[in-house]
């Protein structure tokens, strides 16, 4: 499959970085603090959402910030272990010019830096939680990022591993390839579905680039 663009957005975790491990253990033992079961997790919505969310699901309102605040230091400080790049992630960056592409979290600025420069990578453009008043699936995130590069949303592709990013991506108005890196390809609903970042390639062709999708 070939897809003409002129900017990728990335999402982060489960897309460009592999944190399962970590933000489950970092979870784990702040469910363990508050005495939260697994129970209480089953019924919540958690991979492609902002922290906040879905601790706002988990506790009482009044108790949120204090949550999120602790679930993020213990992550941040469990960066140097469990955290890998996806495969492909890194040549493919490394291929792309730095007004071309962005990343788009879910996770607090200080959080995906944090995970993103424990596999090198050093972002142009990062829009994260801080940066927006509603996340995905919302479109706000990925037409923000398309408003700082300069790229109008139809000539944007998003890379994602989540059904509400794939449904933000949409949308924005812009094409979608998805990873079953995280949910299984039944499960995601996009213009091209891959199992990592091995399978894209991208050639600039005249001032438009050129990405090339592996079936």
């Amino acid at each position: 499959m070939k897809i003409e663009a002129d900017a990728l957005l990335f999402d982060n975790d489960g897309t460009l970085v592999s944190s399962v491990d970590s933000a489950l253990r970092c979870w784990t033992r702040w469910a363990e603090e508050g005495g939260l079961t697994a129970a209480d997790f089953a019924r919540v919505p958690m991979h492609g959402r902002p922290s906040a969310e879905i601790v706002a699901d988990l506790v009482p309102a009044a108790g949120v910030p204090a949550a999120v605040a602790r679930i993020e230091d213990l992550e941040v400080e469990a960066v140097a272990e469990g955290v890998e790049p996806v495969p492909g992630a890194l040549a493919l960056l490394g291929s792309l010019a730095a007004g071309r592409w962005a990343v788009v979290t879910s996770a607090s600025r200080r959080l995906a830096e944090a995970r993103l420069a424990a596999v090198g990578i050093h972002p142009p453009t990062v829009i994260a939680a801080d940066d927006i008043t509603r996340g995905k699936p919302d479109p706000e995130p990925f037409l923000l990022a398309a408003a700082r590069l300069g790229v109008a949303p139809e000539r944007c592709v998003v890379f994602e591993d989540a059904p509400a990013g794939l449904a933000s991506g949409r949308a924005a108005g812009m094409r979608t390839v998805a990873l079953t890196t995280s949910h299984p390809a039944a499960e995601l609903t996009a213009d091209a579905v891959v199992s990592d970042l091995t399978a894209v390639s991208v050639q600039v062709n005249g001032g438009s680039l050129e990405i090339l999708v592996a079936d």
